[in-house]
């Protein structure tokens, strides 16, 4: 059976070993062990294996020999004998000195592993070579249907490639590196004498990382995934920052801002930019220019993640590939010409008294080419750019090839020669204009949906694949763009929404009692968290006293952008919240139609109709109560 034993923790001390000092600490004194777990203070359990050879997943373990140390003293250690699936090669025999006699009456791979994975539970590993270590007890756990836990890991010998120059050793083998520091133990292809050698070799090692900055779990890591020492250098910018949830700007020496991100710890998450867990080249070089990290702590998810898009909209950080200008956005609008037509522009005018109306906002001008397109389809309005009177001359210019082909009435022509009038293409407008809009009376597209799935079907029945393909890529174009305008109409057509719900265990995040939301005409007006047990109501009332002030926006224009109002609907929509007022909705407080745009897009995509502009697209919102129990 394992044989383990166990000893009571000793001072730190021993090679490669510092003292930490008192172990509590200030808060508010920062050091560079805020920015990782300290190696004198991280436990160790330094691994062998003796196997058959072959493959890993074979599992073919003959021995493993393991010792648990922290701040260089040993705390256990770990032996046992096992017996392989397969008898051991008569080389390996000579090599190690295990028989098949030896491991006959030896416990299995998956008796030993339980005992084993709760000796380094919680620990790191450390092996020489260790992928083939680690190789093999995964693969025996997988062939004892055990989970492997997923340890964090250190190879002495990544860490003498980079510490042992060769003018010192002739190589990196257990055996010359133990002759090279000295070991007391001499490895002799045994499990635990071997993991005893690493375990002298592994402390002298560290003793040469002193003098080089490495004084965390964190840094080792770094440092043996050869991270450029000026990003190493830059960690110093971690210190003093908040361990909580929140925002945080890298700048760079002039104060401009080179990225914003969120986090449920800031200063882990900034420390972790200046380790080897990163390793995006673009970071690399944002890291290289930074000079300052500024944080801004946050007491819910929602607001960090509110601050986060206004921060990136606000200073459009280099560095950030997402959120940026988001304003750079394409409508689709009809136009206020005597004969209307659809048209791409960047922004809403205050031009809807006068008859406009449009659609979006769309994320690429291709997205909102392909919705026009499909409106086309139903609705043929002109397609050309000239102006028309509205009376056309007799002697004006002749109809276009849209006209010969039925895809345009010609009301360039004028009704005298044959074109179209203004009754029935202002019915076509009409059409148009209510396809376009978001409010839940006619915005259910069926003049499009019907005219864009009968083409559909009629270029499936004749095997026109890849025509119907790009038929159904325009609908769902136009259709996802209307269905999050009629999500995020109602909302932002609402003057002032507070909702609650309780408070969920999101790791990294303060819990308490209540999340409380105040939204208004659209825009995250303020958020709070209420203590637990504390009666909500006087926090509510508190949240709108203080909250945000926020105008209504003029026609055609909106509080907040369109992201933004969506991370304030994903929550909303979470199961568990509750409505606790609404004032000043301009039609039914939060709601869409049940067979809207969103429904729509379903049947295209082949759904079942449910409802695809979110939780509230089939008519649903939060919960209708109103009572918060503290």
């Amino acid at each position: 059976m394992p044989r383990s034993t166990t000893a009571p923790p000793a001072p730190h001390g021993g090679p490669g070993a510092r003292t930490t000092g008192p172990a509590t600490q200030p808060a508010h004194q920062a050091s560079f062990d805020d920015l990782g777990r300290p190696l004198a203070e991280t436990t160790f359990v330094v691994v062998d294996t003796e196997t058959t050879g072959g493959a890993p997943a074979e599992g073919g373990i003959t021995e493993i020999g393991a010792v648990k140390v922290r701040g260089g003293e040993v705390l256990g250690e770990f032996q046992t004998l096992v017996r392989p699936p397969s008898s051991i090669p008569p080389f390996v025999q000579l090599l190690t000195g295990i028989t098949d006699a030896m491991v006959a009456s030896a416990p299995t791979a998956a008796q030993v592993l339980p005992s084993f994975l709760e000796f380094a539970r919680g620990a790191v590993l450390v092996a020489h070579n260790a992928p083939y270590d680690t190789g093999f007890l995964a693969g025996a756990c997988a062939r004892a249907q055990l989970s492997w836990p997923r340890f964090e890991v250190v190879d002495t010998v990544v860490l003498a490639r980079h510490l042992v120059g060769p003018d010192e050793a002739r190589d990196r083998k257990l055996a010359t590196l133990a002759r090279l520091f000295g070991a007391r133990t001499t490895p002799e292809h045994r499990a635990l004498a071997d993991a005893r050698a690493t375990v002298d070799v592994l402390h002298a090692l560290l003793g040469r990382l002193g003098n080089r900055g490495v004084q965390t779990l964190e840094d080792l890591q770094t440092f043996a995934a050869r991270v450029p020492a000026a990003r190493r250098a830059k960690k110093h910018l971690a210190l003093g920052l908040p361990s909580a949830p929140g925002v945080y700007q890298f700048r760079d020496g002039s104060g401009r801002v080179l990225y914003v991100g969120t986090s449920v710890d800031v200063r882990r998450r900034v420390a972790s930019y200046f380790t080897a867990s990163e390793t995006r080249p673009r970071m690399t070089e944002m890291v290289r220019a930074a000079a300052a990290v500024v944080p801004v702590v946050c007491a819910t998810p929602l607001e960090a993640r509110v601050r986060e898009l206004r921060l990136i909209a606000e200073h459009e950080p280099p560095y950030n590939r997402r959120s940026k200008r988001p304003d750079a956005v394409t409508w689709v609008k009809l136009t206020t010409d005597a004969w209307p037509r659809l048209s791409l522009v960047r922004r809403v005018r205050d031009d809807t008294a006068a008859g406009a109306q449009y659609l979006g906002p769309f994320r690429s001008a291709r997205t909102a080419e392909l919705a026009v397109a499909a409106l086309h389809e139903a609705l043929p309005l002109r397609q050309c750019t000239r102006r028309i009177p509205r009376a056309p001359r007799a002697d004006g210019p002749g109809a276009c090839a849209l006209a010969d082909l039925g895809r345009c009435g010609a009301p360039c022509l004028g009704a005298e020669r044959g074109g179209q009038d203004a009754a029935s293409y202002g019915e076509l407008v009409e059409r148009a204009r209510a396809a376009l809009r978001t409010d839940p009376a006619g915005a259910d597209a069926a003049e499009a949906l019907r005219a864009g799935t009968e083409r559909m079907g009629r270029l499936a029945a004749q095997e026109r694949y890849e025509e119907a393909a790009v038929q159904r890529e325009r609908l769902d174009a136009y259709l996802r763009t209307a269905a999050r305008a009629q999500r995020r109409a109602p909302l932002q057509g609402t003057a002032e929404l507070v909702a609650a719900r309780r408070s969920r265990p999101d790791p990294g995040w303060p819990t308490g009692g209540w999340e409380l939301v105040l939204v208004r005409w659209g825009r995250l007006a303020g958020t709070t968290l209420t203590p637990r047990g504390a009666d909500p109501l006087p926090h509510v009332e508190a949240l709108r006293a203080t909250g945000e002030a926020v105008e209504r926006p003029e026609p055609g224009r909106t509080a907040a952008t369109a992201e933004e109002t969506d991370a304030v609907l994903d929550w909303l929509e979470q199961p568990g919240t509750r409505l606790v007022t609404v004032e000043g909705a301009d039609e039914s407080p939060w709601a869409c139609p049940v067979r809207g745009a969103g429904w729509a897009r379903e049947r295209v995509r082949g759904g079942t109709g449910g409802g695809g502009a979110g939780a509230a697209a089939d008519g649903r919102g939060a919960g209708s109560g109103t009572t918060l129990a503290p």
